[in-house]
């Protein structure tokens, strides 16, 4: 798989606590050079982003982020907000609380309420795997897979660790064949954006293979 084919699996991401219009615009330009799946920015951007992208480069957005425990009547608001101002794809973080006490049924119900929410749009659930048992990964492959979203997605990159192989190689093991793999955080060379889509990830999060190519010039 060659650099430009890796690209178009890219999530061109920024998500840090102080970035501005003018960063954010530099990563909605190269997303569109570089040929990239979207760019996922924070929810206050969406609006002047897809105001100045148009049809050219799909918005995505996180919600929840990058905790999770917000409610589920904030994160539903937030999403449809976010698709009101313009997101095309949203990646949500679940209640880890809620995943470890078990809950399961609970964390399904939420990501129902917001794929409900999204409609055709694509949704993107952000487990946060550095924080979980192999357990609770497994039963999260499970809910993602139950409640109909489109993505399970490793990492939020404001944890403790980013997306590993060995999670990815879980993912594909056990959710279901609709569902699809964002491997985020972390990832810092084509080898290994290569060897996570050969695991099974369809999607990559992260800004560093985007400036690689642009330093290379």
């Amino acid at each position: 798989m060659n650099r430009e084919e890796i690209l178009k699996k890219v999530d061109h991401t920024l998500l840090s606590q102080t970035a501005t219009w003018e960063e954010i615009q530099v990563i909605c330009d190269d997303a569109v050079a570089y040929g990239a799946a979207s760019v996922c920015i924070p929810p206050s951007y969406v609006k002047r982003a897809k105001e100045y992208l148009g049809d050219r480069m799909a918005v995505c957005t996180v919600i929840g982020f990058p905790n999770g425990y917000n409610t589920t009547a904030v994160k539903v608001f937030e999403t449809e907000e976010a698709l009101r101002e313009g997101a095309d794809e949203i990646d949500m973080v679940v209640n880890l609380g809620d995943v470890r006490m078990g809950e399961f049924a609970k964390v399904t119900e939420e990501i129902r309420a917001l794929k409900k929410a999204c409609g055709e749009k694509v949704l993107k659930v952000i487990i946060e795997t550095c924080l979980l048992t192999e357990e609770e990964k497994v039963a999260l492959c499970k809910a993602v897979t139950e409640a109909g979203a489109d993505y399970i997605k490793t990492s939020t990159g404001f944890s403790t660790a980013g997306a590993t192989f060995a999670d990815v190689e879980l993912f594909a093991a056990h959710v279901g064949p609709e569902v699809k793999i964002k491997a985020a955080g972390g990832i810092g060379s084509f080898d290994d954006a290569r060897k996570f889509v050969s695991l099974g990830a369809d999607r990559l999060g992260t800004s560093r293979l985007v400036k690689i190519v642009k330093a290379e010039g």
